[in-house]
């Protein structure tokens, strides 16, 4: 399957979706941290106390964790699926393929940013972007 490749255009056309994508996400990251911050913390009560009472609890909350990943995944899955490249999920990064020149480069998008106004080359990442 060849790569699908952007216009400037074709990527502005995506950003609304995009930032509905990572409202969405950005809760279910939060939570997996606090569900994590919790599991250490029942973890670390278990040592102190030699009991496994939190056995339960603790597989519930692995579970939970496990849960809200597959729901992660499956819409960075179809970020993915439409051919942009998700660089940093915490942050929003992406990259849309796409060609100046003659030659493969990279737009690139950071949430919050009102549009594709920035690309860089393959081999470099977000520190070598340059205004379009």
């Amino acid at each position: 399957m060849q790569a699908k490749h952007f216009t400037v255009a074709e990527a502005n056309a995506l950003l609304p979706w995009l930032e509905s994508v990572f409202r969405a996400v950005a809760p279910l990251q939060r939570e997996v941290m606090e569900v994590r911050a919790e599991m250490d913390g029942l973890l670390r009560k278990a040592r102190g106390n030699g009991s496994s009472s939190h056995e339960q609890t603790l597989n519930d909350k692995r579970q939970a964790v496990l849960d809200l990943d597959h729901r992660v995944q499956e819409m960075l899955g179809q970020i993915a699926e439409r051919g942009i490249i998700v660089r940093d999920v915490d942050r929003g990064l992406v990259d849309f393929p796409s060609f100046r020149q003659g030659r493969e480069v990279f737009l690139c998008w950071l949430w919050g940013e009102d549009k594709v106004a920035f690309w860089h080359e393959t081999d470099t990442g977000f520190s070598g972007r340059q205004p379009l």
